[in-house]
């Protein structure tokens, strides 16, 4: 990794050695051009970011060698807004498990990478290509390219460098695909952003669709969107400046993300730890309002030997796959997780105070 936080790795199989002055992105284009078939592979239950990312490669891939690729994801495309942004924009999203996946020569990793557990790629088949702006966990000496900013707030920020770079126009359909990622990843640049991804969002800005924007951002909800909040409302514990809720078994994985950027509004919080349980996972996500927490690090330290996790300061998530799923199990994973949030917080362990008080 360099000062800038790029990471340039040729591998040692096929790939070409770097080429002096040319940039990373023009030696993976003239590698893929005529190879076969690509695949983009997004992270599980795709984010606005992730799929952004994923369109924007596939586009420069069309422009710039002719050769389509396909999108594919792990697990569901569950909140109401990401799928508007896929409807709405008609992104071809195919899942993994339709896919023949030794059918591809190449293949792409956005806003993930091998071996984290939130991607359904096989740790048995290659990847040609990662871009992501998250700390790698993992070795990737086996990868052929790597382009990890980590002082990047959005994946999608780096494919729209790409694409300025390589002289490919951006029209208003990506460019309201990237400038929405760019918005949603950095909060309307108020978490986690850098130079990079305001230039980007100021440019792509002018460029993007607001009606379509209007659409994606303020779609119709079901009656269980909104038992959810009450679900997270009612289990919710407050421990100090923590907070913690488990909303148990969910239909829609993204729901622990979005409750725990709801409930961090929470006046004299500084932390959340979400939970819920989906498809035979602990859903894992944690917010904070300190730019230092280094979140990431504290739910890698929480989950050790439980799971897989990762994050950046202020927003981080996790995996945790468990045999036994009865709800005494998930009570218990609970209390674990919770305890060891307090240490690693420093927070003094004490007994959870309810967000709001019994009702008569």
């Amino acid at each position: 990794m360099t000062s800038n936080g790029k990471s340039n790795q040729p591998c040692r199989n096929d790939c070409p050695l770097p080429l002096g002055d040319v940039d990373l992105i023009g030696q993976v284009i003239e590698w893929v051009r005529g190879r076969g078939k690509v695949v983009i592979v997004t992270h599980d239950n795709p984010d606005p970011d992730s799929i952004a990312a994923a369109v924007a490669l596939r586009h420069l891939f069309i422009v710039k060698t002719g050769q389509n690729a396909v999108l594919t994801y792990g697990g569901v495309i569950g909140r109401s807004e990401n799928r508007n942004m896929v409807e709405q924009l008609e992104i071809p999203m195919i899942p993994i498990s339709e896919l023949d996946l030794k059918q591809f020569q190449v293949v792409c990793m956005v806003d993930t990478q091998p071996n984290t557990g939130n991607n359904s790629w096989p740790a048995d088949l290659p990847v040609h290509f990662i871009v992501d702006h998250h700390r790698p966990k993992s070795d990737l000496s086996t990868v052929c390219w790597v382009d990890i900013r980590e002082n990047y707030g959005a994946s999608a920020t780096i494919l729209y460098e790409y694409l300025t770079s390589q002289g490919v126009v951006v029209n208003t359909r990506l460019a309201t695909c990237l400038y929405y990622a760019i918005k949603s990843e950095t909060q309307d640049l108020g978490r986690e952003w850098s130079k990079a991804d305001r230039d980007a969002y100021l440019k792509l800005l002018p460029l993007a669709n607001n009606r379509i924007l209007f659409k994606i951002v303020h779609p119709q909800v079901s009656t269980a969107y909104f038992s959810s909040f009450r679900k997270a409302i009612d289990s919710a514990r407050i421990y100090d400046k923590a907070l913690v809720f488990n909303l148990n078994e969910i239909e829609n994985p993204d729901l622990v993300a979005e409750l725990a950027d709801f409930l961090l509004r929470h006046k004299g919080i500084d932390y959340v730890l979400g939970m819920g349980w989906f498809d035979g996972t602990q859903i894992l996500s944690m917010r904070s309002l300190d730019p230092d927490a280094k979140l990431g690090l504290v739910i890698q330290e929480m989950v050790k030997g439980l799971g897989t996790a990762g994050g950046h300061g202020m927003v981080a998530g996790g995996q945790i796959r468990l045999m036994d799923t009865s709800e005494d199990a998930q009570q218990d994973l609970e209390i674990k997780l919770t305890s060891r949030m307090q240490t690693a917080l420093n927070i003094q362990a004490q007994p959870g105070k309810p967000l709001l008080p019994p009702c008569d």
